[in-house]
């Protein structure tokens, strides 16, 4: 049992949704045509990417954990979960904003835009029902496969076996660590599908 709940902890670590929009960039600067661009400005875009979906929610969030005298532990309620929705939301808009101002490819600007559409998803229905932001990650990444398969016209089927077993993993971790239930993890993959598709062919 302990070495499960190990294992579900990396996984927790290395699949967190906020690292999502960083790999996706760089998937998108190595395989496709903006791979030619200069190094130097893939890794301004990379770190650009980073910042704003990483280092800044992260730090923005734990600073107003501290104002609070909240642990991270308390964070996970569901109630205390909408501040830090609302400080990513308006971190990834602030983004999007730097990314359309540069005039970036729209299927660039999509991978933020489907991270935005899950969090904004996400925020709603945890007035109502906390849901799973780890299988929504996940879930967000099979139905980008499935947008972008369709857009750039190549097969998706090895890379969405392997989204869906990682989704599948990540799920299951979050149940292992009792962090949520079946149908939270269920609900959260399912609303990232459609946000990852949505996202990808409105952007």
């Amino acid at each position: 049992m302990k070495q499960a709940i190990f294992i579900a902890r990396i996984f927790s670590i290395v699949f967190r949704p906020s690292y999502y929009p960083t790999v996706g960039t760089l998937i998108l600067l190595s395989f496709t045509f903006l791979n030619q661009f200069p190094w130097v400005f893939k890794l301004w875009i990379l770190s650009l990417v980073y910042v704003f979906t990483f280092c800044l929610p992260a730090l923005s969030v734990y600073l107003y954990r501290r104002a609070h005298g909240w642990s991270a532990q308390e964070l996970r309620k569901r109630h205390k979960r909408v501040m830090p929705y609302i400080i990513n939301i308006c971190s990834y808009l602030c983004l999007m904003h730097i990314l359309s101002v540069t005039h970036m490819p729209h299927f660039m600007t999509a991978i933020i835009g489907i991270s935005l559409l899950i969090q904004c998803a996400c925020v709603v229905l945890n007035i109502w029902w906390k849901v799973s932001m780890h299988a929504a990650g996940s879930g967000g990444v099979i139905g980008a496969l499935i947008a972008y398969a369709d857009i750039f016209g190549f097969n998706p089927v090895w890379w969405l076996s392997l989204a869906i077993f990682i989704s599948g993993c990540v799920m299951t971790s979050r149940m292992v660590l009792r962090q949520h239930t079946l149908a939270q993890v269920l609900g959260g993959t399912i609303i990232g599908i459609a946000c990852g598709i949505i996202g990808t062919i409105l952007m």
